[in-house]
């Protein structure tokens, strides 16, 4: 993952949350690697969406325990990132929906 943009976003995220940011500020998330840091994420949104980014938040979610009968098991840790776009710039991967 080291030099390759491509990995560092996995998937957009469409939460409550994220929809109501993007309504009020520019702001659009994104699910992320987990050993992604704000300046590769900043980079990746910028050379592959072709957008200019203002701020880049990033938090770390711990997966929750999950339990079916007497076994017991953990989900995956997974990283978010609140991207926020500079003035006049959009995303037509979420104008749509």
């Amino acid at each position: 993952m080291k030099g390759d943009l491509h990995q560092v976003l996995i998937q957009p995220l469409l939460t409550e949350k994220i929809t109501a940011l993007r309504e009020q500020g520019n702001t659009v998330g994104f699910l992320v690697h987990p050993d992604a840091n704000k300046i590769q994420i900043r980079q990746a949104v910028e050379s592959l969406l072709k957008v200019k980014v203002s701020r880049v938040n990033v938090v770390n979610i711990r997966g929750k325990v999950k339990r079916l009968g007497r076994f017991v098991g953990k989900r995956s840790d997974w990283k978010k990132a609140f991207v926020t776009l500079k003035e006049g710039e959009k995303l037509e991967l979420f104008e749509s929906v």
